[in-house]
């Protein structure tokens, strides 16, 4: 899967590159994710953000028009996404709680965040839910299916 992420600090790359094996081709940069900036994510498929990304109806609409379908933030919660707009344009969200980016975080810690981050577009890839990651705004159905399998 092509994905970008966003509002990638230098301490973080060594994280997702171990968690990512060269799996899925991620453009990084430093840059935050914004109405000027979502035209990189032209022709990638998933976008990875941070808390610091604010992702509004607008911003949602170009990272759609440019090929995104799927959101993985790395965040505490999802405040910063508009989730309507997301259902409105048909795009996935996933939510890998991190401490925050300025907070004293162990190589543990980010290496986990980054593993679930790697798992997420794994799972999308495969065209399969990401389960208690999913935030969608709507119930994704495949969660409702595994919970049925489950009891079953």
């Amino acid at each position: 899967m092509k994905a970008i992420a966003y509002n990638i600090k230098p301490f973080e790359k060594e994280f997702l590159a171990i968690a990512n094996h060269k799996k899925h081709e991620i453009t990084l940069i430093s840059n935050n994710l914004n109405a000027d900036t979502a035209i990189f994510a032209q022709g990638k498929t998933a976008a990875i953000i941070s808390i610091e990304d604010e992702v509004s109806p607008d911003v949602m609409a170009k990272l759609s028009e440019a090929g995104i379908k799927y959101i993985v933030t790395r965040s505490l919660n999802t405040h910063h996404i508009n989730k309507e707009a997301a259902s409105l344009f048909g795009i996935k969200l996933a939510n890998i709680p991190s401490a925050t980016p300025h907070a004293a975080n162990t190589g543990d810690t980010l290496q986990e965040t980054a593993n679930q981050t790697i798992r997420c577009l794994d799972l999308w890839q495969l065209n399969k839910c990401v389960g208690k990651a999913c935030v969608c705004a709507k119930g994704c159905r495949a969660v409702v299916i595994d919970e049925i399998n489950e009891v079953i």
